[in-house]
């Protein structure tokens, strides 16, 4: 028998992983959807990188501001921050980050401490994880301006806090992974998800209200987390300024210990997933049914003025909808976000002095719903995968497909809006016959005139999801610019029509503006519809083979 060839090292190994996955970027990006994305994700990173330099140049200063004043043991308010947002902030972006998993890495000879190297590294890939150890070295360069000479200490506990955040971090992430394995279970974690965010917009008025008052209970409290990485590292900083190695050495042990303990427990999780864990969502076997006969539709019962295939495609959009949990979810969200915006810069609310008036809030509050309502429009072939191949066998025109599924959108976003109208109405109160007119028109202005250009964006830049998984669950990063832009181009128009009716004094001049633009944009839509049938011809390779792997 041939001998086997040794396995290189664990450093060896580690880059020759790296480098497979270097290579596989590189030869995805011979598709031009795949450079396209790559452009529009170093956007997002210059954008992610201005607003990091900003929040940076916060915690230098507040590291110089700290020591300057005597105040070293704040500096673990800090950490603090530092460790909730390494920590909270990975968890509510899980269904929205990276899309690699683990177990792929198994298919390659790696050894155990190799596949640990490679699940630990790839933590700091994380936005997360960049921003805090960015923030860290801004939190060191204020404390070099402030005191130099506890810079080494400090970079002794700041090394360790990084090690222990990026331990913890990769453990919850296996622990959130494993139990976001049932479908079941990510959609009651999306609903907790929209509920803390909507809840994080009544911290502000919370705060006005009793923040003076629970200031000296949040020192009170404070002590009793003095064991926990934040407040230990911040003990530690402060005892090197104040030259106490006791207790310096004492924060240093604990901090020691965290990564030890985390360490154990990251190591033996991996370990389950090197002996080849698989989570999956096959059904426990049952005993069979006798399968009774459902009713074949006839198309008697199809939407009026409607063709079979159109509403055909309507009913399946509906299907697609109730099947969907976390789509149905997000529909709870802008009437939510209504009644939010009310109470907070409505009449009568807690900010009396930041007030808007009904004339501003009324087109705002629609311009802000037809965002988010709008948003699936540009990737709306998302969750038909192998299902495409049957829109090219069948005897259907493509324009009728795009007319199915943007009258179901159109349907839905007036259902919303009408909703979110009323409450609008009871909260703030009636605006007047023209505002109200206005701010409908303008809307329907706004709807159809992203119809088109949504359906080109559908069908040129298409992204795969898959209904009830949350992880790499976003649209192309073209199709994300391309929306943005549209929505920002007609946000604009919409600003000039009102203003120009403000300006000339007739509060009609916008409704009539507006019906006119909507008129047109309707007519720009059916006509687009034919030449979305060679588009479509044209594109059918790239849909078909990003839809269906």
């Amino acid at each position: 028998m041939a001998d086997l060839a040794p396995l290189p090292g664990v450093f060896e190994q580690v880059r020759l992983v790296a480098g497979l996955r270097y290579r596989i970027l590189k030869n995805g990006l011979r598709r031009k959807n795949n450079v396209w994305d790559l452009i529009a994700m170093i956007w997002v990173g210059v954008v992610a990188a201005s607003v990091v330099v900003g929040v940076g140049f916060a915690f230098a200063a507040g590291s110089y501001a700290f020591l300057q004043k005597g105040h070293s043991s704040w500096l673990a308010f800090l950490y603090w921050g530092l460790f909730l947002w390494w920590q909270v902030f990975p968890i509510f972006l899980a269904g929205f980050g990276s899309n690699f998993e683990f177990a792929t890495l198994l298919r390659f000879p790696l050894s155990m401490r190799a596949f640990y190297l490679l699940g630990l590294g790839y933590g700091l890939s994380d936005f997360a994880a960049i921003s805090s150890i960015c923030w860290l070295f801004c939190m060191l360069a204020g404390t070099a301006f402030a005191q130099i000479e506890i810079v080494p200490a400090m970079i002794l506990v700041s090394t360790l806090f990084v090690l222990i955040n990026l331990t913890l971090e990769r453990l919850i992430g296996s622990w959130v992974e494993m139990l976001l394995s049932k479908r079941r279970a990510r959609e009651i974690f999306f609903g907790i998800f929209v509920l803390c965010m909507v809840s994080l917009n009544f911290l502000n008025p919370a705060i006005q209200r009793w923040g003076h008052a629970s200031r000296s209970s949040l020192f009170h409290w404070i002590t009793y987390l003095a064991w926990l990485p934040g407040s230990l590292t911040g003990s530690a900083v402060a005892a090197a300024v104040h030259s106490d190695a006791e207790r310096y050495l004492a924060a240093s042990a604990g901090l020691l210990a965290w990564t030890a303990v985390l360490s154990l427990l990251l190591w033996r999780r991996f370990a389950e997933q090197y002996a080849g864990e698989q989570l999956s969502e096959s059904l426990a076997p049952t005993s069979s049914r006798k399968k009774t006969r459902t009713a074949v539709s006839t198309g008697s019962d199809r939407p009026w003025l409607l063709s079979p295939q159109v509403a055909a495609v309507v009913s399946k959009e509906f299907r697609y909808l109730t099947r969907n949990g976390f789509a149905a979810i997000s529909l709870v969200l802008p009437p939510v976000m209504v009644i939010f915006f009310t109470y907070q810069f409505g009449p009568g609310s807690p900010l009396k002095e930041h007030a808007v008036r009904p004339a501003l809030f009324f087109p705002g509050m629609m311009a802000y719903l037809i965002i988010i309502l709008l948003t699936p429009a540009y990737n709306s072939f998302a969750y038909e995968g192998r299902g495409i191949q049957t829109y090219f066998m069948a005897p259907v025109r493509f324009r009728d497909v795009l007319l199915g599924k943007n009258l179901f959108l159109v349907g839905l976003v007036a259902f919303e809006l009408a909703i979110s109208l009323t409450l609008l109405v009871w909260r703030i109160g009636w605006p007047g016959g023209s505002l109200f007119v206005a701010t409908v028109m303008a809307g329907a202005f706004a709807v159809l005139g992203q119809l088109a250009i949504a359906n080109w964006s559908a069908l040129s830049f298409p992204k795969k999801m898959e209904i009830g998984k949350m992880k790499g669950q976003r649209n192309s990063g073209v199709a994300v610019w391309t929306g943005f832009g549209v929505q920002l181009v007609l946000a604009a128009i919409c600003s000039m029509v009102l203003l120009l009716g403000r300006w000339m004094g007739d509060s009609w001049l916008p409704s009539v503006a507006f019906t006119a633009l909507a008129a047109a944009a309707l007519g720009g839509y059916l006509a687009s519809l034919n030449a979305m049938d060679n588009l479509a011809e044209r594109k059918k390779e790239l849909l078909i083979e990003t839809l269906t792997h």
